[in-house]
């Protein structure tokens, strides 16, 4: 599953070249100015009359800043940005709170950054899965390569051992705020 995810990745990273003209000639007009800042991808994008993709989502709630950071040391902020669709399961910033004392500040280094990727990849699924198609005992492949379990009593689902609280539709797919870090299993 892990290359699967790394092959939907490859394909939009090659989409964005071949629709930014790449190969082709190119003429650029010297203003004088240097512009060593980095470009922004996919979440560089500024629209104000489309609806909020996952990543809007996420920065528009109070409760997801330590989701959002972590996106961002991961360097997936743009991966999250694409088309998708992705179903993605957002712990919220107390859900990491209660993570062990010194966690987050360890996966946060830059050692440590396959980690946390592999960690964010296990909240995030290729597609669109809705809440009322979800069953009981049903197992869902992940971007990591790992699968969670769903556990159906009612109308409450959990994710492995996470509480889905809420649902917010994006326009690159769906967000569930959960109310625990998922943790991949150990190898």
């Amino acid at each position: 599953m892990k290359t699967y995810f790394f092959y939907i990745i490859l394909f939009f990273i090659s989409l964005g070249l071949c629709a930014c003209g790449g190969g082709g000639e190119q003429t650029t007009q010297t203003t004088g100015e240097s512009n060593d800042a980095p470009a922004a991808g996919q979440s560089g994008v500024k629209d104000d009359v489309s609806g909020n993709d996952i990543v809007k989502v996420a920065v528009g709630s109070k409760d997801h800043s330590t989701l959002v950071k972590a996106l961002q040391v991961a360097e997936y902020v743009d991966v999250i940005s694409n088309a998708g669709p992705f179903t993605v399961f957002a712990p919220t910033n107390a859900a990491f709170d209660a993570l062990p004392k010194g966690t987050l500040e360890e996966l946060t280094k830059p050692e440590k950054k396959a980690d946390l990727r592999t960690i964010l990849e296990y909240h995030v699924a290729v597609g669109g899965y809705k809440l009322e198609n979800l069953q009981d005992g049903q197992e869902l492949g992940m971007a990591s390569g790992h699968n969670v379990k769903f556990t159906v009593n009612g109308d409450k689902v959990k994710i492995n051992d996470a509480n889905i609280v809420a649902t917010v539709p994006a326009t690159n797919g769906i967000v569930y705020v959960i109310d625990k870090v998922l943790l991949p299993p150990k190898k």
